[in-house]
């Protein structure tokens, strides 16, 4: 797509220009009206980004020139002028939106977006699932732009899936609706016909599970798909729109002392009595400028100062608005000299990491290799024996971190550091646990009481910020868990107590169909009962943990035996965690969670869960 933008201001123009070139538009840019005329006549835009105070040629009187000669191109209007009539005018002069200065650019984006949609409304529907995207009047298949070649029948059977994108076909209905009745195949061939559909899907980078399997159910498209795109789409827009408006809020900082000249001119001209309506009339300009381009760019403080300015400047009696004048553009001067750098404002943005340690020997190294990573680093060193637990939950509190590094070696006592654990595991936050004892059963307590990963003194600084960053920077998605237990009842309470998750639950009453639904579910996270008919829980895990292709699957005991030998003898075959069928809803949670650490690619949110 290809964007003209007539912008006389700079900082603006280069920022806008930025942000649009980062979204893949080729962007022209015009400084005045005359020469945003000769480009709309002379080359051909899906979309016209149009101030309105412009030199040579206003942009309503562009506008109304581009219209009456025929053109039809999408005309956004660009203005501080936010009156009703200023609107009203705007439209009337054959504009198709009207965005006011200072601007969000996520809104600028959205309005871009619309008025392109409107503008192509002939253009033959593409048929879309995330990043997969069907053709039918090419008949191109791709996932993320690569080609994903097919024969006539799996395109037929994607298409009928993106076509019918929220319902579940079994194999007899995907029968029925491909085949004519002349020449139906096996239902068994269906299934290779999924099987190939997703090898060549997965072979372009799509999950294997993009096709899911419903089990008892069908085939559908897996609706995680659209949210993992939708959401890093969205983060990725948002990531390149901000690194565009840093770098154009360093550049417009470079030439601030500039812009601000012409107002400091008529504080001089006003003192020595030789302000002349020129001078005048050119500071009130650059005052507007100054106070769009400032909001524009994120300095709502000067945006707001510098609208100050402009309408002093139009006071009738200068001599008496001198000293608000002064004082106004001190202040704006001052806003710049105190503005964070774009380093120091990354590094305001950074996640958190909180250490909870008396040992300042110990945190010192963190301290010093934190300058390497892009984390921020902070300690709560004053925890009293006797507080501990209540000082410790305080310090959380008033920091907000992301991650909490819990040394439990200045813990007054293991089981005073455990508690703690179990308190802060109740809230958003992920625990890393720091200790010179490493035993098993050590170990088996800290995952129990809701530590993320066991990290043990003898690691370098910057395995512990790698084991920080690591968990910072997953993406959350739906996650798929199936359950075994024989008892009935426990399967009902289980699928209420997940209800509230973005959990994907698949039960199972009997070991004996274990193995044909754990390959057609591909769970993320697998919970068994240690007590079954046929084949107990622990021998299940053993034989899991024997098969490469799910040796790494995260595996949780939910059982009433959590005497220590049988708990040894878990952890013995395989298991990531385990925890008493009695355990609190909330703490189930947490625990399924930590287990699903051990998949990187997979981790889940609450839909009850606020948003941090």
């Amino acid at each position: 797509m290809k964007i003209l933008l007539i912008e006389d201001d700079d900082a603006i123009a280069n920022a806008i220009s930025d942000v649009l070139i980062k979204q893949q538009y080729v962007i022209d840019i015009a400084i005045d009206g005359e020469i945003g005329r000769q480009c709309a006549v002379h080359a051909n835009y899906d979309l016209i980004l149009l101030d309105v105070m412009l030199p040579k040629l206003d942009g309503m009187s562009l506008c109304q020139q581009l219209r009456q000669a025929g053109d039809q191109t999408p005309i956004l209007l660009l203005t501080a002028k936010d009156t009703t009539t200023d609107k009203v005018l705007g439209l009337d002069a054959g504009a198709d939106d009207y965005l006011i200065k200072p601007f969000d650019f996520p809104e600028l984006m959205a309005r871009i977006r619309a008025l392109l949609r409107r503008s192509s409304g002939s253009i033959t529907p593409i048929l879309e699932w995330g990043y997969l995207r069907l053709d039918p009047s090419s008949c191109e298949v791709t996932y993320r732009n690569f080609p994903v070649n097919l024969t006539s029948t799996e395109y037929r059977l994607l298409e009928l899936f993106l076509r019918n994108s929220h319902r579940t076909f079994n194999r007899s209905a995907i029968v029925d609706h491909l085949w004519n009745l002349n020449d139906p195949p096996q239902e068994a061939t269906i299934k290779s016909y999924i099987k190939t559909l997703r090898q060549k899907l997965n072979q372009v980078g799509a999950p294997s599970d993009l096709i899911e399997t419903v089990y008892g159910l069908g085939y559908r498209l897996n609706p995680a798909e659209t949210q993992t795109s939708q959401a890093s789409e969205s983060s990725w827009v948002e990531q390149q729109t901000e690194i565009a408006v840093r770098k154009a809020r360093e550049s417009f900082k470079a030439k601030f002392s500039d812009r601000l000249s012409v107002l400091e001119q008529v504080i001089l001209a006003l003192n020595q009595g030789r302000l002349n309506e020129e001078l005048r009339q050119q500071a009130q300009h650059e005052a507007h400028k100054l106070a769009g381009a400032l909001g524009t760019l994120g300095f709502d403080d000067g945006s707001r100062l510098a609208a100050e300015i402009e309408d002093s400047l139009q006071a009738e009696n200068l001599t008496h608005q001198a000293q608000i004048l002064t004082q106004a553009i001190v202040q704006l001067r001052q806003i710049f000299e105190n503005a964070p750098t774009i380093e120091q404002t990354l590094k305001q943005n950074y996640p958190l990491l909180l250490v909870l340690s008396q040992n300042s020997g110990s945190v010192e190294p963190l301290i010093e290799e934190a300058k390497n990573w892009q984390l921020q680093v902070k300690t709560a060193s004053n925890l009293v024996d006797d507080r501990y637990i209540e000082q410790g939950l305080s310090a959380v509190a008033a920091h907000n971190p992301d991650v909490v590094l819990v040394d439990l070696d200045c813990a007054p006592s293991f089981q005073t550091g455990l508690t703690l654990l179990s308190e802060l595991s109740e809230q958003p936050l992920r625990i890393l646990v720091w200790a010179e004892r490493e035993g098993l059963l050590d170990r088996v307590e800290v995952a129990r009481h809701g530590g993320s990963k066991f990290l043990h003194k003898s690691l370098s600084a910057a395995a512990i910020f790698k084991a920080a960053t690591e968990i910072q920077q997953r993406n959350w998605t739906e996650a798929s868990v199936l359950l075994v237990d024989d008892d009935p009842q426990v399967l009902n309470a289980m699928r209420s107590r997940l209800a509230a998750s973005s959990l994907n639950l698949t039960t199972l009453q009997t070991p004996e169909q274990f193995w044909q639904v754990l390959n057609d579910c591909a769970p993320d996270l697998l919970i068994l009962d240690v007590e079954m008919p046929y084949l107990n829980g622990i021998e299940l895990c053993r034989v899991i943990r024997n098969d490469p292709h799910w040796s790494d699957l995260p595996i949780l005991f939910l059982t009433i035996h959590t005497d220590l030998e049988t708990v040894h003898q878990m952890f013995l075959a395989g298991a990531t965690d385990c925890v008493n069928k009695s355990i609190v809803e909330s703490k189930l949670l947490t625990r399924i969670f930590n287990c699903l650490e051990r998949n990187t690619n997979k981790v889940v949110t609450l839909r009850s869960s606020p948003a941090r």
